[in-house]
């Protein structure tokens, strides 16, 4: 009797959200167990329901062998794996993780790299308590100049309200996803589509171990660069900077060999006819240039306005358990 009313106080004491965790898997065999076991036992220990979602983007190694390994040896927990037809980058995998994850609220794990104490995702999930929809666990140190001078960049342009940084991962309410969708039904850059949702974000930032960072492979190190490229058309607007500065270069030099055009023709240092076709050539130029500014400052906000990203590609969603 009494064991029976401990087992309902330490019940009544989880959580009562019911929590999905979206966990972007890639050739991971290596980290994949310890880091499933370690996510389990903190949604176990805190929440009374919760599912646990491994999107498979197309692993080459044992990574699908291992989620099932790991799914028979813990009792009570469904995992649902979401196999990836072809290998889609991180961004379009993780959008099918939480396309069919049903939590009121979702966690993002983009990567296994665990540079944090386990009480972290107790600490961000308990400050989306308090009325933050979005809440990020970013790292103090980043050891990527790359990833510094993208977040550099992008912030200086894309004038969001919120500035990007490297994260490890976030906690999202069921509201600041139903806003998102309704914002885009594809999703580029999932980071940057929260970050103008216009709803409340807050970021918790944490001590971490560089050791633990992971390397990237030579594919994903290419869909981040492409990643960020398309980043950086969609969300700022260094594009239209740079073809403005470009346009405004050309202009000026048109300007110049206009002005040395009629200096030699008043000189009368110049062939027949030269004069006539370069100020043809100049006033020609001069408009094409203007009206190429104009029209890449359309096709930037066309773009805004319509993501052409295609959406992702599933084979199977298989559901294990013990």
């Amino acid at each position: 009797m009494i064991e029976t009313q401990m087992n309902n106080v330490e019940i009544n004491d989880k959580e009562k959200n019911f929590v999905s965790a979206v966990i972007y898997v890639y050739n991971d065999e290596e980290r994949i167990q310890e880091f499933l076991l370690k996510i389990n036992s903190v949604l176990s220990k805190n929440f009374e329901n919760y599912q646990i979602i491994c999107v498979n983007d197309a692993s080459d190694d044992k990574s699908f062998e291992v989620i099932r390994a790991v799914a028979k040896t813990i009792a009570g927990t469904v995992i649902n794996v979401v196999k990836m037809s072809f290998y889609q980058g991180v961004e379009l995998s993780m959008n099918a993780g939480i396309d069919i994850s049903i939590g009121d609220f979702v966690f993002e794990f983009d990567n296994m790299v665990m540079d944090y104490d386990l009480n972290l995702i107790m600490e961000v999930y308990y400050q989306s308590l308090t009325g933050f929809d979005i809440v990020n666990a970013a790292p103090k140190k980043c050891e990527r100049k790359t990833s510094r001078l993208f977040y550099k960049v992008f912030n200086r342009y894309s004038h969001s309200p919120h500035p990007l940084r490297t994260e490890n991962f976030r906690v999202l309410s069921r509201r600041a996803i139903n806003r998102v969708h309704s914002m885009s039904k594809t999703i580029p850059y999932r980071k940057a589509v929260y970050a103008n949702c216009g709803l409340k974000i807050d970021t918790i930032e944490y001590d971490n171990n560089l050791s633990c960072t992971k390397a990237y492979n030579k594919e994903t190190k290419h869909q981040r660069k492409e990643m960020a490229a398309d980043s950086l058309i969609l969300f700022t607007n260094v594009a239209y900077k740079m073809s403005l500065w470009a346009a405004v270069f050309m202009m000026a030099a048109t300007f110049v060999i206009g002005i040395y055009t009629l200096v030699s023709y008043v000189t009368d240092q110049v062939i027949s006819g030269y004069t006539s076709m370069m100020l043809v050539l100049v006033f020609g130029f001069f408009g094409v240039f203007a009206i190429f500014a104009v029209v890449i400052k359309y096709l930037s906000m066309l773009i805004d306005l319509v993501f052409s990203k295609q959406k992702y590609t599933i084979e199977s969603v298989e559901t294990m358990s013990e």
